[in-house]
């Protein structure tokens, strides 16, 4: 199982980026996806997830407004629109994979129910 992130880049205050992650060797259509993001010196955090249908979807209080997570079945991937970046949104984004199938509720933001993890793609910042 591989989950492959994309779209990471340098950008500065105020523009936009798009992530993509695209996984092969499993579907993740029955599963909740998520992203998220790791600062230097930080933990890694939830940033936004996604059940399986992409009828419900979470995001980190920092981040709302501002960013939007979507997924393709077809695609078997998970994108994440993120506009009026700010320098605290400098990191390595990490898409991940849900370990249990139609299961979302009180683990989405948990990093530990998610055994599947793209390689990170980094997002920086500048002011």
């Amino acid at each position: 199982v591989q989950l492959q992130a994309s779209g990471g880049g340098l950008v500065q205050a105020g523009d936009s980026l798009r992530l993509s992650c695209t996984a092969s060797g499993r579907t993740f259509d029955t599963y909740t996806m998520g992203w998220f993001r790791q600062a230097p010196g930080k933990e890694r955090e939830i940033v936004a997830a996604i059940n399986w249908s992409g009828g419900t979807k979470n995001y980190a209080d920092s981040v709302k407004g501002r960013f939007t997570i979507s997924r393709s079945r077809d695609k078997n991937a998970v994108y994440l629109q993120m506009n009026s970046l700010e320098p605290e949104d400098t990191a390595v984004y990490y898409c991940a994979g849900h370990g249990r199938p139609y299961t979302y509720g009180s683990t989405y933001y948990d990093t530990k129910y998610y055994p599947y993890w793209g390689q990170g793609t980094l997002v920086t910042v500048s002011s």
